[in-house]
């Protein structure tokens, strides 16, 4: 991937900023904050400023933005904003912290309308309402929050580069995991999971996307194994699976592959015929020319012709979160399209205590003339 210069990603995050200040100023509201904590993480703050997190930060309705950040000196790395303040200056309160970010930026807004986040819990809310009275505070569902979860559905061009250097050092993961597996360097769940976390890091990645799933044969019933990975043989005879992300630039990956080793049953042939099957199918949908749910139900109807089930989505959205809008289930909203610029999962799978668990996982951008699979998992078999 190019290396971006400081006024290109200065610009990405003001043309965001931008766009949010917009839809501001169209609602007649002054401003929005987000809040990023322990107890609850906003992507939305990386989002519009490229920080971490640990921090308030408040976007007004010509788009000027205001963080405080707890790392003042990561956030002044990192970090795109109009102005920077350190939480410290407040005691790391974020009610301080939003009521002297609103005064000091009230002139870039429209008017007193301020919008708070929805997560807020109930009594935090009526202490933020009691602190900003001089403010007309207001939380809603289908406010700026959820615009900024639609705004992160498609993604810009900076975007899907990190999305696909974390898809090409997935491939490298995979790859390796295979060959090591041949020379026997990799025997257990631990092992697998330890040379991911090894090789994402020697490859400019910053963690996994969440907690590696590696579950041998014994283990490979469950869709998320619990455990994520012990110190169980991995593969084993049988259906083993792998299911694991690389975050690069805040971006992840979401990948998973099957390995299939030895002598397997004809119902173990049948899972892996049946998704692969799904997953060809599905594929040839994931285009803007077809609605979400288009998708959904051809995969059930696949494994419902061969009388099975699959026990969870086919899919969902991959960005700064592991899991975000849209799903690609039949729940989904029966007009949403799949829409140039998503990037979502493909990841259809069977499931049985007695044989085992498939599952193929990757992740598919989709472009003006149809889709890109931008990593390469695949059913490995070894003898």
């Amino acid at each position: 991937m190019r290396e971006y210069t400081k006024d290109e990603m200065k610009a990405i995050y003001s043309e965001r900023c931008e766009t949010l200040g917009q839809y501001l100023m169209e609602n007649n509201t002054c401003a929005a904050i987000f809040i990023d904590s322990e107890e609850h993480r906003d992507p939305a703050i990386p989002y519009y400023t490229g920080h971490s997190g640990d921090a308030v930060l408040a976007v007004f309705s010509d788009g000027y933005s205001i963080l405080v950040a707890w790392d003042e000196i990561l956030a002044k790395k990192n970090g795109f904003y109009s102005k920077l303040i350190p939480y410290t200056r407040y005691k790391n309160d974020e009610i301080e912290a939003a009521k002297a970010i609103l005064n000091l930026g009230y002139t870039h807004g429209v008017n007193s309308k301020v919008e708070l986040p929805p997560y807020i819990p109930y009594i935090q809310y009526l202490k933020f309402i009691d602190a900003l009275s001089s403010y007309d505070c207001r939380t809603k569902e289908d406010g700026a929050y959820k615009f900024s979860i639609e705004s992160r559905m498609i993604k810009d061009s900076y975007e899907i580069e990190c999305t696909k250097e974390a898809a090409r050092v997935g491939d490298l993961i995979i790859d390796g995991i295979e060959q090591k597996i041949k020379t026997g360097e990799i025997k257990t769940e631990i092992d697998v999971a330890l040379y991911i976390e090894r090789t994402l890091r020697e490859n400019g990645c910053q963690r996994t996307g969440f907690d590696t799933l590696a579950a041998g044969p014994a283990r490979s019933f469950a869709i998320h194994a619990f455990p994520g990975y012990t110190d169980g043989q991995w593969p084993g005879e049988g259906l083993s699976i792998l299911d694991f992300g690389v975050v690069f630039k805040g971006y992840t990956s979401d990948t998973t592959i099957t390995i299939a080793k030895g002598k397997l049953s004809p119902e173990q042939e049948e899972q892996l015929n049946l998704v692969q099957k799904a997953y060809d199918e599905c594929l040839k949908l994931y285009n803007k020319e077809h609605t979400i749910i288009e998708a959904a139900k051809k995969a059930d109807s696949v494994f419902s012709a061969a009388k099975r089930k699959m026990p969870h989505g086919l899919g969902h959205a991959i960005g700064l979160e592991i899991h975000e809008s849209p799903r690609v289930s039949t729940k989904t909203a029966p007009e949403l399209h799949f829409k140039p610029g998503m990037i979502l999962t493909l990841e259809p799978g069977l499931y049985d205590e007695k044989t085992g668990g498939c599952r193929l996982e990757n992740d598919i951008l989709i472009t003006e003339e149809g889709n890109e699979v931008l990593t390469h998992s695949r059913i490995i078999r070894i003898d």
